[in-house]
C-alpha cells in the first residue's frame, strides 16, 4: 500500500510527453463522468489533441444532474441540458471542431453502473462509438478518484480498452484531493503532457459550465460547487495520463 501523498509527488514529477506519444499516435476516445471532467482533468489535452489536427471523440457517461438538488429554477431535466450546453460551450472553448459529434450515455448522475446489465449495455454502446469513431486509445477517468461515477468510469475504460485491444491511459480529477494519509494499493507510471499554451483556453472551458463553478443556480442551498483546491489543480500547466 502507498500513501495518496506519495502517489500524488510521484504524479507531480512524471516525464513530460508530447501528444502524439501521449495518444500513440491514434485518435482518443475521451470517457468523462460528468460534464466539467473533461476540461478539469483533460482539457488541455483535448486542445492540444485539436491544434494537432486529431481531435478526440468525447463521451459524457452521466448527466449530472445531481448537482443542485431540489432547484425549482433547475429541476433534474433542465439541469441536465444546461450541462450538456455548457459541455458543449466548453470544447467549443478547447478547439473542438464544431463538427464533430458530442455522446452521452445519459445515464442518472451518481448512479453509473459498476457491473451488472446496465454496465454491459454501456460498454457495446462505448464500443460502437469507438468503432464509428476510428479511435485506437482510450482515455478515462483514474480507477482511485474517490466518487462513485469515476470508480465506475474507470472500470468501464479498462474493460472497453481490454475488449477492443487498444491502449488505456487514466487522468485524475478528485484523486489530487484524496487526503495524503490514504493508503492506496497502487503506484504511478505515465506522462505529464505540458499544457501552458493552452491554459488560457483551458480555463476559459472551466468557466463555460458555470452551473458548477457559479452561483447561476441561487435555489439549491446544498448545490455543488467546484472547490477552490480543484481549480487550483486544474490551473497547473501541466495534466497527468497515467498507464493502467
Amino acid at each position: 500500500m502507498i500513501l495518496a501523498r506519495d502517489i500524488q509527488e510521484s504524479m507531480r514529477s512524471l516525464p513530460f510527453a508530447d501528444v502524439r506519444k501521449i495518444l500513440g499516435g491514434a485518435r482518443a476516445l475521451i470517457l468523462a463522468p460528468h460534464p466539467d471532467d473533461e476540461s478539469l482533468g483533460c482539457g488541455g489535452l483535448i486542445a492540444a489533441a485539436c491544434a494537432a489536427g486529431m481531435p478526440p471523440a468525447i463521451v459524457f457517461l452521466t448527466d449530472g444532474a445531481a448537482s443542485h438538488p431540489g432547484s425549482r429554477t433547475h429541476p433534474p431535466a433542465r439541469l441536465a441540458a444546461l450541462r450538456e450546453a455548457e459541455a458543449r460551450r466548453a470544447l467549443d472553448l478547447l478547439g473542438l471542431p464544431r463538427g464533430e459529434p458530442v455522446y452521452t450515455l445519459r445515464f442518472p448522475d451518481a448512479q453509473l453502473p459498476h457491473d451488472g446489465p446496465g454496465f454491459s449495455d454501456a460498454l457495446e454502446s462505448l464500443a460502437g462509438i469507438a468503432s464509428a469513431e476510428g479511435c485506437g486509445i482510450v482515455i478515462g477517468p483514474w480507477m482511485h478518484d474517490p466518487h462513485c461515477d469515476h470508480e465506475a468510469g474507470a472500470r468501464m475504460a479498462a474493460a472497453l480498452a481490454a475488449a477492443l485491444d487498444v491502449k488505456l491511459r487514466s487522468y485524475p480529477v478528485w484523486g489530487w484531493l484524496r487526503p495524503g494519509l490514504d493508503e492506496l494499493p497502487a503506484d504511478v507510471t505515465g506522462y505529464r503532457l505540458d499544457i501552458s499554451r493552452f491554459m488560457v483556453q483551458k480555463k476559459a472551458a472551466i468557466a463555460a459550465h458555470a452551473s458548477q463553478y457559479s452561483d447561476l443556480i441561487k435555489d439549491s442551498p446544498t448545490g455543488f460547487r467546484l472547490p477552490a483546491e480543484l481549480i487550483a489543480v486544474a490551473a497547473r500547466p501541466f495534466e497527468v495520463f497515467l498507464n493502467p
